[in-house]
Formats: structure tokens, sequence, C-alpha cells
């Protein structure tokens, strides 16, 4: 399947007055996903734990277009049961969630396979899979409830086809991977016997590497080819909720070539 784009008129359609929660919000990608859920109409529910970062991505993303509601909260996502808070928290402020953006990154290699050290593991596994595991958990009823519901995740090209300097990223990429198509299967599950199809839906956008204007800053003479521009990334992701539910539900949209 190929990449979805939302609207470029500034249109909300489908996420016009739809809550969602964005994992991961102070990074590069994570500011250009509030800015475009905000600008295409959504309540959005930002999180981070760098509470400095948080605060001035929620104020570009609230100031770039006014009356826009963008909020942050600093959640510890290795902690199951203050994720789960979260998401409770959430539904019951706002009455309903209609998707979970998972932006959290990280990313550590090696020069070569052999010399790949297992601590990068412990630190993916944590980044990667285990704050997958939590919100995954944690929104699942209230995205099933919601009608509309999208769990995004951001994933790499090399989970498909690693390279031996990044065992450590692809493997951790790929069960993060496993476990949300896990999430779609549980919501087309739910879907089984009903003309409305699945209730939900879990999708995975697939990018080479990520680009912003600060790093094009930083190497001006860089090509950056096959990279997604974040502000790519963010129209992609509000794009999910213009497509039908069973059309994106468990699959890989590829927004790089694929492997």
């Amino acid at each position: 399947m190929t990449s979805t784009h939302g609207n470029g008129n500034g249109n909300g359609g489908p996420l016009e007055g739809a809550v969602v929660a964005v994992a991961g919000a102070a990074g590069a990608a994570g500011q250009a996903a509030l800015l475009r859920l905000a600008e295409r109409g959504a309540t959005v529910v930002a999180a981070d734990y760098d509470a400095e970062k948080l605060a001035a991505a929620v104020d570009r993303a609230r100031f770039a277009h006014g009356g826009a509601t963008v909020t942050g909260d600093i959640i510890d996502l290795l902690d199951l049961e203050a994720t789960r808070e979260w998401a409770t928290r959430i539904e019951k402020e706002y009455g309903r969630v209609d998707g979970l953006v998972h932006l959290v990154g990280g990313w550590r290699g090696s020069a070569a396979f052999a010399e790949t050290d297992l601590s990068h593991w412990d630190l993916l596994e944590k980044l990667l899979v285990r704050t997958v595991q939590h919100t995954s958990l944690a929104f699942e009823g209230a995205l099933r409830r919601s009608g509309k519901g999208r769990y995004v995740l951001v994933s790499a090209s090399g989970a498909t086809r690693p390279t031996a300097g990044n065992a450590a990223y692809a493997a951790a990429k790929a069960a993060a991977e496993a476990w949300t198509l896990a999430l779609a299967d549980s919501f087309r599950k739910a879907g089984r016997g009903s003309d409305a199809g699945p209730p939900a839906a879990a999708a995975i956008l697939v990018v080479k590497a990520l680009v912003n204007d600060a790093m094009r800053a930083e190497r001006p003479n860089a090509k950056f080819e096959g990279f997604t521009d974040v502000g790519d990334l963010a129209r992609s992701i509000a794009g999910i909720w213009d497509e039908p539910t069973e059309e994106v539900n468990g699959h890989r949209l590829w927004l790089t070539p694929q492997p």
C-alpha cells in the first residue's frame, strides 16, 4: 500500500473535533504532527518526558492555529500504569480518544555486526518496543469506542531489510511493527460480523529516515536521499483518518521506496 496524505486545503474533515494523543511530541516529527493535527481541527494532547521542549512545541502549535486546543502532559511511557492513567484521563476529560500517534524514537548503531553493543538493544527495546506496548495496551479500548480510532506507528525501512551495523535498531523496529500488527488483528476480530468492519485501525508509516530544516541547516551539502521531511510525515499521519478504516488497518504505508 502506498502512502496516504491529508487534504492540503486545511479543511478538518474526519479530524475536525477529533481527540488525538501524540506520544513523543517534543521532537521534530512530533512538533510537525502537532501543527498538522491542530490545523485539521483536532484537539491534540501531547506527551513527552522533556518538559521544556514539550511546552515550546505545544505553544507553537496552539498559537499557529488560533483557537486550537493543544495541551501537554509529562508522561513516563515506560510506566504502564501511568500510561493507562493518561489514556483514561484523556477519555474522561474529552469524552473520547480518536487517535494515538506514536513518535517515540531513538537510534544506536555500530560499525560492524561483530561490534554490536548489546547495551544498545537494552536501550532501544525500552524506547522503541516497550513504549509501543504500553501505549497500545493503554489506548486500545478507547480507540475501539471512538468509531474512528487510529493507532499510528512510525517505523523504518530497516526493519524490513536490516543492515549489519543496525542489528539492534532494526530488531527493535521489527518488534514494534509486529506488536502493532497484533493490535490491528484485535481490531479486525472485533469487527467480525459487523457491516461497519473493524471499529478502529492500527497502521504503520514506514520511512527510511526523517529530515527537518535544522538538519539541512547543519549539513547544507547533504542530499538526505530517500529521507522523509517531517512536514510530509505529519501530512501522512493526518491523512490516515481520511481513509476507510479497513483500508489502513494492519497495513504498512510506505513513504519511501519499498525494499
